[in-house]
């Protein structure tokens, strides 16, 4: 690696001190627990069990246990609301996007690139950015991207509020990323992808036993494709990711993994609004418009040049020890080093100065020249122990962690809204082009240099952190799970050259819980209630998404009295049922719940800020997962999503949805297998109407997609799967921003998979 993406000094110096402090408070409890364990005489086996079981051997589309240790009891008897996407799921699919996976968990959507921010996955759930509650294996990334899926084992959906679980963040719930880990038998996997629009897709995944104790195992993956009813927009990455493992089925692990994955993409911004979110009225006032969509244009138009792009680079380094003291206490330690990238000219079709309406867009360009290192460690005491006829399933843990982003932008001239006034084409120098025929190669010129500009920010957060979960059994029907997170959060922001490099600080102390109490009728059935809060304060994404605990200073910016403001605390109610029926192979769950905020940041009329905002939503959740029969899987849910500001500071606002919260969203995909070789699939998809922004004048409207899927197996080692995706080829909209524009989805496309095993 280059000498930018090493840690500092004083960084590395950190990092072992955080390693010290982290091995060292779990180390009080070992010997009790040990010698409480051992005592008890339990017959349970190893908290690791599960995770290996579920990467050693076929699970389907049902999976009983979370892969993360915070979870200290199986689904069923976990009293919240948890959703396991597996990789037999993605693989049936073909997906290749973590936006992909996503799509069969109703209730997430995704949010637009905002200018200057990065472009990445932004999933909202249940009416919650959730883009900063992203983690992989158990700890946050914090670095924005496009994920891909080709080293994930299975990707994990908690609901409600959890920062008993993650820390800061997760109002309406979190993402875990499962990655692939080495295994103790010799394989390897080649799929190779051919289809429509350019699509070329290559992965391999191998496995080595090098011994009875150590394994090696190498996941890669290329990917090249257009964009299906779109001009112009292209994708193109490639990744690696290594793992060993050493101490296999023995009492001490070690696993050394690293990840890389680079991008280098041409971006899309869709379609603009019909008209200026400036002039959409509430009351109606500006030619009787209340609302506006998507501009009525060819769904291929692309207003962006083909000069734009975006590249991406992000590495991670992870190291972890296991150690087994007994059969049922296990202490882990993790060490991880990240480092990612994010650089992009990309053009939005702006609407502010009204020149839609005269057929014209005006193309601004938003830059972007930012990079993230974090190094996190953490250390983890698990296992059951018993206290008198009271049965403990518990996890203690220490996390210390230290993330950085430097942010600027790009020399890049397109002028302003204004320039359209000259008229479009080279009368603008192609800054403004066409609404109804875009062209993307026009002749620009940059009249900058397209380097950095100068107005590097910086952001920087340290989090030391405690955690205790427990799933107490008291006897074959009573059950209560407890979590408790003790975060102690600092940060800081610089601002930019240009406005004095201010440095502004906060420091907060975040208490957060869990409690759910679960009711067992019969082994294979659960009712709970639960009760969860989280905790989001200033700085909370650093400025790797969109912000809203700013910490920036100076009156007239947005946070201008950061510093005095707390975190914004945010709590879900839920009840539900859990049910595993049909033998215990198929998995039915059902849960009504409100998660709310009552004291979210608001603008005061004289441009200060104030705790003082409130809103919730409340909800129904249902799902589906299994076999039904040997030869018939089935994955899906429904989400019903009302959603309220009661008060935003703006009064226009009050009793107004979420943006990017759509009432209604379903999902179902099943296969079945007609022959023993030969196995069809189909899903469908069904999201409501999204607002773009708080006002509730801009829109996308509700759609539905409709997939398929033909997988033929030759023999053991050789198979083929076609997949054909939005086959009426449906216009629709996945991705409504606050003004502007609206993300316009794929058209119609299809993928051709030859599957080679040995």
């Amino acid at each position: 690696m280059s000498d930018q993406i090493h840690p500092s000094s004083s960084l590395r110096a950190y990092g072992a001190g955080s390693l010290a402090t982290a091995l060292a408070t779990p180390a009080l409890f070992m010997t009790s627990f040990a010698a409480m364990a051992q005592s008890t005489g339990t017959d349970s086996v190893s908290q690791l069990a599960p995770v290996q079981v579920q990467g050693n051997m076929p699970q389907g589309y049902d999976v009983k246990q979370s892969a993360s240790e915070k979870f200290t009891a199986p689904l069923l008897d976990t009293p919240k609301s948890v959703q396991v996407i597996p990789q037999e799921v993605i693989q049936d699919q073909a997906a290749s996007s973590l936006t992909d996976v996503l799509r069969n968990s109703p209730g997430i959507t995704f949010g637009a690139g905002e200018g200057g921010n990065p472009l990445g996955d932004r999933p909202f759930i249940r009416g919650y950015d959730a883009q900063s509650s992203t983690y992989i294996d158990g700890m946050r990334d914090i670095g924005s991207t496009s994920r891909e899926v080709f080293n994930l084992e299975q990707v994990e959906v908690v609901k409600g509020s959890d920062g008993a679980y993650g820390g800061r963040g997760g109002a309406g719930g979190s993402i875990n990323l499962v990655s692939k880990t080495a295994k103790s038998r010799d394989f390897t996997d080649v799929n190779l992808g051919l289809g429509t629009d350019n699509y070329y897709r290559g992965t391999i995944d191998s496995n080595w036993k090098l011994s009875d104790t150590t394994a090696f195992r190498l996941n890669a993956m290329y990917h090249d494709a257009d964009v299906a009813g779109r001009d112009a927009v292209h994708n193109n990455r490639w990744g690696v990711a290594p793992t060993i493992t050493f101490g296999m089925h023995t009492p001490t692990r070690v696993t050394l993994s690293y990840y890389h994955l680079q991008a280098d993409d041409l971006p899309d911004s869709g379609i603009p609004y019909a008209y200026p979110s400036s002039k959409v009225k509430a009351d109606g006032s500006y030619m009787g418009i209340t609302k506006t969509g998507p501009a009525d244009v060819d769904r291929n138009n692309f207003y962006g040049l083909s000069s734009d792009y975006r590249r991406t680079d992000s590495d991670m380094a992870t190291v972890r020890v296991e150690h087994d003291f007994a059969d049922n206490l296990t202490l882990r330690n993790t060490s991880r080093y990240t480092y990612s990238s994010q650089r992009y000219v990309w053009t939005q079709p702006d609407d502010s100065q009204g020149n839609v309406l005269n057929g014209k867009v005006w193309r601004r360009a938003n830059t972007r020249d930012s990079d993230v290192t974090s190094l996190a460690n953490q250390t983890e005491l698990y296992g059951k122990f018993n206290t008198g006829t009271l049965k403990h399933s518990f996890n203690l843990g220490v996390e210390i962690s230290q993330e950085k982003s430097n942010k600027d932008s790009l020399n890049v001239n397109r002028g302003s809204g204004s320039i359209c006034n000259a008229g479009i084409g080279a009368a603008s120098a192609y800054n403004c082009t066409s609404l109804y025929n875009p062209n993307p190669n026009d002749p620009w010129r940059n009249t900058l240099n397209g380097g950095p500009a100068g107005a590097e920010s910086k952001a920087e957060a340290t989090t030391k952190s405690i955690y205790a979960f427990d799933t107490l059994e008291f006897n074959k029907h009573w059950q209560a799970g407890l979590g408790l997170r003790l975060d102690d959060y600092s940060t800081e922001y610089t601002n930019t050259p240009a406005n004095g490099s201010t440095v502004v600080r906060r420091h907060d102390t975040l208490w957060n819980y869990q409690l759910g109490l679960v009711y067992k009728p019969v082994d294979n059935g659960a009712f709970y209630v639960s009760y969860a809060t989280s905790s989001t304060p200033a700085n909370a994404t650093l400025g790797e998404g969109s912000e809203s605990q700013g910490l920036v200073p100076g009156r007239g910016g947005v946070g201008v009295n950061a510093a005095d403001m707390a975190p914004e605390k945010n709590r879900t109610y839920e009840i539900g049922t859990k049910w595993d029926v049909l033998n215990k192979s198929v998995s039915l769950t059902a849960a009504v719940f409100r998660t709310e905020t009552e004291n979210a940041r608001i603008t005061l009329p004289d441009g200060d800020y104030a705790m003082a905002g409130k809103k919730h939503v409340d909800g129904l959740e249902l799902g589906v997962s299994g076999a039904i029969t040997p030869k018939w899987n089935v994955y899906g849910g429904y989400t019903y999503l009302r959603s309220k500001i009661k008060d935003d500071g703006v009064a226009t606002d009050e009793g107004n949805r979420f943006p990017n919260t759509p009432e209604n969203s379903f999902s179902l995909w099943s296969t079945y297998k007609v022959m023993p070789k030969l196995t069809l699939g189909a899903g469908a998809y069904y999201v409501d109407k999204q607002y773009g922004n708080a006002a509730n004048t801009n829109y996308i409207p509700s759609y539905w997609r409709f997939d398929a899927m033909a997988g033929y197996r030759f023999n053991k080692r050789v198979a083929v799967q076609l997949n054909v995706f939005n086959i009426f080829n449906k216009t629709y909209y996945d991705k409504a921003y606050a003004a502007h524009y609206a993300s316009i989805a794929p058209g119609r496309s299809a993928i051709l998979n030859v599957s080679l095993s040995y």
